[in-house]
């Protein structure tokens, strides 16, 4: 037998999850995993409940202090969250 066309696996993978409806949810899912991450375990200690919908990703914070901080780099952390996961996942980021 002789091989037809190969692929990588991470790119047939990514095909079927486009095909199915699921590449969005996918990646959705890998920002808010990825969210401890960039954020530093500092700062991921003191937020919880991460959900993303209609393209904002929005955060519960436990410190006033923090929320002030992270409030003024929103933009800076959109990009550096979408850059990590390697697509546009989100647009804005609410602080709550």
């Amino acid at each position: 037998m002789r091989k037809q066309k190969a692929e990588a696996v991470g790119l047939v993978v990514r095909q079927f999850l486009r095909e199915e409806g699921l590449e969005t949810p996918y990646n959705e899912y890998r920002l808010i995993e990825s969210w401890p991450e960039v954020m530093g375990p500092g700062i991921a200690r003191h937020t919880s409940n991460l959900q993303i919908r209609n393209r904002v990703l929005y955060v519960h914070l436990t410190s006033s202090v923090l929320r002030a901080e992270l409030m003024a780099g929103r933009a800076m952390l959109v990009r550096r969250l979408n850059e990590h996961v390697g697509a546009q996942v989100i647009e804005r980021i609410v602080l709550r």
